[in-house]
């Protein structure tokens, strides 16, 4: 009966004439209360990119075979799961099935390769000096960003491009398997990307230590796993720019995430033992005769890669603000804040991050991102 009157009260109202619906606006999105004496924690980490893009393959050392799995740049996360997938492949080549193997690194690239690796079957154990929170992992941006410095335009050929749009739509299709749960690792969010001056003006170019290159423009290959952005009149958004566009993108809360992560391994019987490796020798003392090298940055150091620049990132977290739920991206002033449940994270891109390995904080920094963001609202 309660079904029935509801659909005859539907019908009735779609029956109406328009001018009879009186529908409510949209809601206008909560001020983004954006002061530096919010912030709480100030974070930095170093994106690993390799100008060829990630390496994936593997290489016979000390009698192992090691799978070198690295490179991401700012791509980690994001292209996580994909990549991961790709280098299992090549795993199931070189092991046995089911045997245990090795997974060095528990930043994103070892922890999804790890789990990847169990659901093909084989027994994980994890080597890492540091795990959650204490891995450059930690200090990213949360942002889909499956196209960030992960590889040169020189190096980016068709056959090269085919393979990373795999690894994008792979993980877009994973990523989107954690929406929903309890601890929201992976969710939806709208935002903002605000210009002072036009989206098409070109931006000030910006020279690292030495000169930052060119990167392909891999965006048009995946256009379609999200909406498409709209451009706002002055009026549809409350930001104090000539311009804005909204857009929709996937955002990871990456506490969340790593310990949802941490968990499913550790109930799928993996194992996590601290232990540094500095050189390449120490692979010869573990017992496992598969290994898989998710290192990162940290290849620069274990195997004396040369092809690894550093890329500096430092991020900022304020007093969460449960009320915003959106994005904001401030084209040519270097700021990206992002909604995440751990706070409200400022991202504050620098001058001279490229090619820069230096972990200490630089509160300024961060300090002005805050208030380049405050003017806005």
């Amino acid at each position: 009966m309660f079904r029935r009157n509801l659909l005859a009260a539907s019908g009735a109202a779609l029956a109406l004439p328009a001018a009879a619906l009186d529908f409510v606006p949209p809601r206008p999105p909560a001020a983004m209360r954006v002061d530096t004496d919010r912030i709480i924690d100030i974070a930095t980490g170093i994106r690993p990119f390799r100008a060829q893009g990630p390496r994936i393959e593997v290489e016979r050392l000390f009698g192992k075979a090691v799978l070198h799995h690295y490179g991401h740049g700012g791509s980690g996360w994001s292209l996580s799961w994909g990549s991961a997938q790709q280098a299992v492949a090549l795993l199931q080549a070189a092991a046995r099935p089911g045997e245990r193997i090795a997974v060095i690194g528990c930043g994103a690239i070892g922890l999804t390769t790890a789990r990847t690796a169990q659901r093909a079957g084989f027994k994980v154990r994890i080597y890492a000096r540091d795990r959650p929170p204490r891995v450059h992992s930690s200090a990213a941006t949360g942002l889909w960003t499956p196209d960030s410095r992960i590889v040169t335009r020189e190096h980016a050929s068709d056959t090269w491009a085919a393979a990373w749009e795999a690894m994008a739509r792979a993980s877009f299709k994973m990523h989107q398997s954690f929406l929903g749960l309890p601890s929201a690792p992976v969710e939806w969010h709208d935002g903002y990307l605000l210009s002072d001056d036009g989206f098409d003006s070109p931006l000030p170019g910006y020279a690292a230590h030495g000169s930052e290159p060119d990167y392909p423009d891999l965006a048009p290959r995946i256009a379609d796993l999200r909406p498409q952005g709209k451009a706002l009149a002055p009026g549809e958004h409350p930001f104090r720019t000539a311009h804005a566009r909204r857009f929709t993108q996937l955002v990871f809360n990456i506490p969340a995430y790593q310990r949802l992560l941490l968990d499913d391994f550790a109930r799928d019987g993996g194992e996590l033992v601290q232990r540094e490796l500095r050189q390449p020798r120490d692979l010869a003392r573990l017992p496992e005769r598969d290994v898989v090298n998710c290192t990162g940055d940290g290849a620069r150091t274990l195997l004396g890669d040369a092809s690894l620049t550093p890329v500096r990132g430092q991020t900022a977290r304020l007093i969460p603000q449960p009320e915003v739920d959106y994005a904001v991206i401030y084209r040519g002033h270097n700021v990206v804040a992002l909604p995440r449940r751990d706070g409200l994270l400022v991202a504050a891109m620098g001058e001279h991050d490229f090619g820069n390995a230096d972990l200490q904080p630089d509160r300024e920094h961060s300090e002005n991102a805050v208030r380049r963001l405050a003017a806005l609202f």
